[in-house]
């Protein structure tokens, strides 16, 4: 076979002349530095977002145990990701450069770990570029690049997934135990972030299955069972243990869809509108989503024209490489347990209507439509010559059929042509893929104009800010911060006084202040008031409630209070200090008076249409007209 680079289907440990002669593989360390740069200058126009914080204010509320790595966090259960915030927590505070790096770090490792990959799976040809290219810049990965809680989980899969699958692949070449050990420790890696990983035991069967063994669907299976057993029986121990492990823990996230209809709507947004797209450069435009990444919304002509280039390839390369068609329905059967799994557990909720057009859900599909691509457009490479290190047992089955027989098309996509048609072929494949790169670039720097807008980084900023400049005696009510920074589904992590835990300089929160004070939706340090329900006007003209000491009076509210946590404001004069006492319904609040006209904030758990107000002593009287109950608020200026 005649090679168009260096010859990259030796055995694997070899090493010798990684960056000499070779410029294939210069090629594609060359793309990997672009794409690890290009996704870092996207991140770090963002900034953290939604879970972000709430995983960060559980790390700093927390010791390093083993109790606060294995919580399950919405269901997930990802102790990597929860030992590596605390650290950054711990010793670097509430800050996004950090997280940007270790995804910086993770793409450079699936990079260069899917590129050994691919010469090891792949014939050697130039063309391999093309799935590392995919892999590298496909849009439907870039939450994985620039979101933190998308990146811990999503990153260690992607790579568990690369480094089985070499594993395997290094194990179907030679028998040697030693590729069983790392493939286990490959899942267990990626089940270490995310339970989702637990997917790579299917791909890796399934592979295996579409890749070296032959026949019909039943033979096929049989003969991947029977040939390779070792690996099969090891990762069943492995998934039973994880599965029973983590399902004594989990709460069921399963969910019924609401109807038929529903599931459809589901399945063709995913595909009309993320994943076909995605694959050739998509979506081109994105829905913004506030504070979180953006969700797919592609112009129906590039629907069109996305689903053209993807069946048109498919045709092409199972017209040419027979053992193609059996790559494209590895891609499908992965894609058919992702969207099982999705709709399983995000349809029949609020956010159904959009699941499909998530990318982050299926951003591990491009591992597999990347391996797919290369097995399609190059070829499965021809088993290497036997090395005495690493030849199998003589009774041992054949290693490895041979995928790609004497007869088999070489690597290139032109194939066969004659020679009249194959200038014009070469032409269009060539603009198709200029205008794939140049849609690519396109969507991704939309993604990052979206990515951009983050009010959670200028909230933080000028609460620093404000903060600095404030006097060293201001105290706050506790209050959420705005939905658009952290929603209110993350309570009680969306309250400030839990939201900036991980500060460093951080307010100080009070349950009691004569003159609080509040931060309001953009940061800024304001003057307490409180907005709910008031007391109806009192009787007396310039008094309003007269409440002589030891004497309790009723006072109606203009609105009642359900039973909840409230604060209470109470402006008054009084003759002398003392004390009062508040109830609302079943709650009561005992708070500090002083002589001449003054003001107190406290809270209360209680509800009710009236309030009963009560004043200790008998040489002293309160006048009362402003009692408010409600929640804390900014004093409306002017």
């Amino acid at each position: 076979m005649t090679s168009t680079g260096a010859d990259v289907t030796a055995a694997p440990g070899r090493t010798a002349g990684w960056w000499n002669g070779d410029p294939i593989r210069a090629t594609a360390l060359a793309m990997i530095t672009l794409s690890v740069l290009w996704r870092t200058h996207v991140a770090f126009r963002g900034f953290l977002a939604a879970d972000d914080y709430v995983l960060i204010t559980q790390a700093a509320e927390s010791d390093l145990t083993v109790a606060h790595l294995f919580a399950l966090y919405n269901n997930h259960l990802m102790p990597g990701g929860r030992l590596i915030i605390w650290l950054v927590t711990e010793y670097v505070g509430l800050d996004y450069w950090p997280y940007v790096l270790l995804m910086a770090l993770g793409q450079a490792i699936l990079g260069v770990v899917f590129l050994q990959l691919l010469r090891r799976l792949l014939q050697p040809s130039w063309l391999i570029l093309l799935p590392l290219g995919l892999l590298l810049f496909s849009p439907l990965t870039l939450e994985a690049t620039s979101w933190w809680a998308v990146g811990v989980n999503m990153l260690p899969m992607q790579i568990a997934m690369v480094l089985a699958i070499r594993a395997q692949v290094d194990y179907v070449r030679t028998r040697r135990p030693r590729h069983l050990v790392a493939l286990a420790l490959s899942v267990l890696f990626g089940l270490f972030f995310f339970e989702k990983a637990i997917l790579v035991v299917a791909l890796v069967f399934l592979l295996t299955a579409t890749l070296y063994a032959d026949g019909g669907p039943l033979r096929t299976v049989w003969t991947t069972i029977r040939r390779w057993w070792p690996s099969w029986l090891l990762l069943t121990v492995l998934s039973l243990v994880f599965m029973a492990a983590y399902l004594t823990r989990s709460e069921s996230s399963l969910r019924r869809p609401d109807s038929p209809d529903e599931v459809f709507s589901f399945l063709t947004q995913m595909l009309n509108s993320t994943v076909v797209p995605g694959l050739v450069g998509g979506p081109w435009q994105w829905l913004g989503a506030g504070d979180g990444a953006p969700v797919t919304a592609p112009p129906e002509i590039g629907t069109w024209a996305s689903w053209v280039i993807v069946v048109a390839l498919v045709v092409g390369t199972v017209r040419r490489r027979p053992r193609a068609g059996r790559a494209w329905l590895l891609l499908v059967a992965y894609l058919v347990m992702v969207a099982a799994m999705l709709a399983a557990t995000r349809l029949g909720s609020a956010f159904s209507g959009v699941a499909g057009g998530v990318p982050r859900y299926v951003s591990d599909v491009v591992v597999v439509a990347a391996i797919c691509l290369g097995v399609a457009v190059v070829g499965p490479a021809r088993p290497p010559a036997t090395a005495p290190s690493d030849a199998a047992p003589p009774d041992a089955e054949p290693a490895m059929p041979d995928p790609a027989s004497p007869g088999s098309p070489p690597p290139g996509l032109s194939g066969p042509l004659p020679e009249r048609y194959r200038e014009p072929v070469a032409i269009t494949l060539a603009l198709v893929l200029v205008a794939v790169c140049l849609g690519t670039a396109w969507t991704m720097s939309r993604y990052g104009d979206e990515w951009a807008a983050k009010s959670g980084r200028s909230y933080i900023d000028t609460v620093r800010i404000e903060l600095a400049s404030a006097p060293p005696d201001t105290v706050f009510f506790d209050s959420p911060v705005p939905d658009n920074v952290v929603p209110r589904l993350s309570e009680p992590y969306n309250l400030q006084s839990r939201f900036f835990h991980a500060l460093g300089a951080r307010p100080t929160y009070v349950d009691e202040a004569e003159h609080p004070s509040v931060l309001d939706g953009l940061g800024r340090v304001k003057v307490a008031t409180v907005v709910g329900s008031t007391i109806q006007p009192g009787p007396r003209e310039g008094c309003g409630y007269l409440v002589a000491g030891g004497e309790t009076i009723r006072i109606p509210l203009n609105e009642p209070r359900f039973s909840w946590h409230w604060v209470v404001r109470v402006g008054y004069l009084s003759s002398a200090d003392g004390t009062a006492t508040l109830r609302l319904g079943s709650g009561e609040a005992v708070f500090p008076i002083r002589k001449g006209l003054n003001q107190r904030f406290f809270r209360i758990v209680g509800g009710g249409d009236s309030v009963e107000l009560t004043v200790t002593g008998t040489d002293m009287t309160l006048c009362t007209n402003e009692i408010a109950i409600g929640d804390p608020a900014p004093e409306p200026e002017g």
